[in-house]
């Protein structure tokens, strides 16, 4: 089961950030939300709004993370830090411990 929800998971990120399908994924996620049916039906007062809680929070994480790198680019910034960039080599003297 955790692997069929990762794959839904990696499939639903990957073809909301596909530029051709974007619009047809929030469109259809909100049709999703909106339709009286639903995975599990909203008749079941906690067990119902699970659901609907997923895939709006996923939605909102996606669309955000999209926003946060657009802002980038188009500010110029690559996001990373300055330490990130740094090729220096550090050079540690590890001496094993021994029990």
């Amino acid at each position: 089961m955790k692997s069929y929800i990762t794959a839904l998971h990696t499939w639903y990120r990957n073809t909301l950030r596909h530029p051709t399908y974007r619009w047809w994924i929030i469109l259809g996620t909100v049709a999703y939300l909106v339709c009286p049916i639903d995975i599990s039906p909203d008749l079941f007062p906690i067990v119902g709004w699970i659901d609907d809680t997923a895939i709006v929070s996923l939605l909102v994480a996606e669309l955000s993370q999209m926003a946060v790198s657009y802002v980038k680019t188009r500010n110029g910034e690559s996001g990373l830090d300055d330490e990130s960039t740094d090729d220096s080599a550090v050079d540690v003297n590890a001496i094993p411990i021994h029990d």
